[in-house]
């Protein structure tokens, strides 16, 4: 599995940024998908995480009400759509994912999640 993520930029503080995570897999209906950030000097942080059809969906609290995650199965692709950005909002964002039997699951963890996208830079400034 192969995860490339794109979309990543320089944006002012209140933008929008939309994130694409586009999956080189056989059947990625297969796969739960998550999105993390890492900041310099911090941990990796959970965001947003989906369930196999995108039924299910969790965020941190720190995104909830700001951050959207979706999939679309049928172009092999998760999305994060990132709105009234904030400067402690910058770093570099990665996108992962992992199998499961339960259509519903999600994870939360980093250990939760194999597969791994390359990460893309978001920068907000105030």
């Amino acid at each position: 599995v192969q995860l490339q993520a794109s979309g990543g930029g320089s944006v002012q503080a209140g933008d929008s940024l939309r994130l694409s995570c586009a999956a080189s897999v056989r059947t990625f209906s297969n796969y739960y998908m998550g999105w993390f950030r890492q900041a310099p000097g911090k941990e990796r942080e959970f965001l947003a995480t989906i369930s196999r059809s995108g039924a299910t969906t969790a965020y941190a609290d720190s995104v909830t009400g700001r951050f959207t995650v979706s999939r679309n199965n049928a172009k092999n692709t998760v999305y994060l759509q990132m709105n009234s950005l904030k400067p402690e909002d910058t770093a570099v964002y990665y996108c992962a994912a992992n199998s499961a039997v339960y259509v519903d699951y999600v994870g939360r963890r980093t250990g939760d999640y194999v597969y791994w996208g390359q990460g893309t830079l978001v920068t907000v400034s105030s």
